[in-house]
């Protein structure tokens, strides 16, 4: 059993990171292509400006609907202690505020740019629409309150930094001092030494919850 689960551990982690080599590689052939485009960027702002004014104009109206249809449902708790969200939830791009329906959200309509999650730890609170952004892209999101331990803090912003698909911040508004939230799964947590950290991590960083499996965690918003 221990081999077992050693090997899928292990695969697991070498999956990871051939895909952090990928995104690199995507990163670097995207500045090239950026820096090639940006006259022809220029050029299309000056005409298209007023287009876009429009467009965003007719967009508020759909987006305050989207809010409201963003995610529908219920958790329910699972004998491992991981609350597993029963129902509905949206993934559609909107640009305004979302009101989720649990704290942290783990999923529903968001911000069409994901929050970097390559091991990003963020010392101030983040936007939740662009953090399920992350956890679409399949990241775990670690939060914390003010009623977290220093020691707690500084041992979880460690584990964070040497994981990719993975980020950090600060949550006052949460009901527990540490929560671990993926795309519809979330679940508390007694301090950075409880067992149950690594078996999160384990089982949803890119796990089969994700809905954009391989999609970036870099290249996105960095606060």
């Amino acid at each position: 059993m221990g081999s077992a689960k050693n090997t899928g551990t292990a695969a697991r982690k070498a999956r990871i990171e051939e895909m952090r080599r990928a995104e690199q590689s995507r990163e670097r052939r995207s500045r090239i292509v950026k820096i090639a485009a940006s006259a022809v960027v220029v050029a299309g702002l000056v005409v298209g400006g007023v287009a876009v004014v429009h467009a965003q104009s007719g967009k508020k109206g759909s987006s305050a609907s989207d809010s409201k249809n963003s995610a529908s449902g219920h958790f329910v708790a699972g004998a491992d202690g991981v609350n597993t969200w029963k129902g509905t939830l949206g993934r559609t791009h909107v640009t305004g505020t979302v009101k989720y329906p649990m704290h942290p959200p783990v999923g529903g309509n968001h911000n069409p740019v994901w929050l970097n999650c390559n091991g990003d730890v963020y010392t101030k609170a983040v936007k939740d629409e662009n953090a399920v952004h992350a956890l679409e892209h399949g990241a775990v999101w670690v939060t914390y309150s003010k009623k977290a331990s220093a020691a707690d803090i500084k041992a979880l912003a460690t584990k964070v930094k040497s994981t990719p698909y993975s980020l950090m911040s600060p949550y006052d508004s949460q009901k527990d001092p540490i929560m671990l939230s993926a795309w519809g799964h979330q679940r508390t947590v007694k301090s950075a030494s409880d067992p149950a950290v690594n078996t999160f991590f384990e089982k949803f960083v890119q796990g089969s919850q994700t809905p954009e499996p391989g999609a970036a965690c870099t290249g996105g918003l960095s606060q």
